[in-house]
């Protein structure tokens, strides 16, 4: 694997989601898609798009059980880096710095608004550019939209129980689209994967894009009837193999 190299010219990079969608599906499925990958490395680009944060990822790939990605857009799109050849995730301060100060240190204000608010729990884990809670769907109280407008901020829910709040403007979709813009990718070459409503921002950005199979339905009513979103009828990782061969982005066959 090559993690330096240029990835203009990758013939097709995958852009995706991880919980319930690369990491979706059964663990055949899994299997298929990342040594379908892997023995494509020339050719096919990895970005990992989450709600995750970098010291997941590391975990993750640590372990053997998925592929190193060349780029990780992580924390809800607050986050953007490139792996090291060593296997360190970098944040790229020329594509980060507008982000921080879009953020504007709010963290605290953000904490304070929100302390004791009905159904949100705060997530222990800190984060850079973002203020994340567990949501209680039957005791939420929908003010907290209007607390965080105030302060400036953005919020955003998924798979009716996260509750993020970012910096106004900040989502997976533009981060993905700052990122390849940066990289001098074509958008037509890159295909964004996806499974719920935090996805939906890049989606419907300016590339081709899989809902795979099994996405939540909130998801998939926000993209009915939206063009250029292909709905996979496989769940997880089959579903972004699927779209791949419908859309003709790349031979899915394991070695072209």
């Amino acid at each position: 694997m090559t993690l330096s190299r240029d990835m203009s010219q990758a013939r097709f990079v995958l852009a995706t989601d991880l919980d319930g969608t690369f990491l979706g599906g059964t663990k055949d499925d899994r299997r298929r898609l990342y040594d379908w990958i892997e023995a494509n490395r020339e050719t096919v680009g990895l970005v990992f798009v989450s709600g995750r944060d970098p010291a997941f990822i590391h975990e993750l790939c640590g372990s053997g059980e998925a592929p190193w990605p060349e780029y990780v857009i992580g924390d809800v799109g607050t986050t953007i880096a490139r792996v090291l050849p060593e296997r360190l995730i970098e944040p790229i301060p020329a594509l980060e710095d507008a982000i921080a100060t879009t953020w504007d240190d709010r963290g605290d204000k953000v904490r304070a608004a929100l302390d004791g608010h009905p159904g949100l729990t705060l997530q222990d884990t800190p984060f850079r550019y973002r203020v994340s809670y567990h949501m209680n769907p039957e005791t939420f109280d929908p003010s907290a939209t209007d607390k965080v407008n105030a302060l400036g901020a953005d919020t955003l829910i998924s798979d009716n129980r996260y509750f993020d709040v970012l910096p106004k403007g900040v989502s997976k979709g533009p981060s993905l689209m700052r990122l390849i813009e940066h990289l001098e990718v074509p958008a037509g070459r890159v295909l964004a994967a996806g499974d719920t409503l935090n996805d939906l921002s890049m989606l419907v950005a300016d590339t081709p894009a899989v809902a795979v199979g099994g996405s939540e339905e909130p998801l998939l009513r926000e993209l009915n009837g939206h063009p250029g979103v292909y709905h996979a009828s496989a769940i997880g990782a089959a579903g972004i193999l699927e779209a791949i061969a419908a859309l003709d982005l790349h031979p899915v066959h394991r070695k072209e």
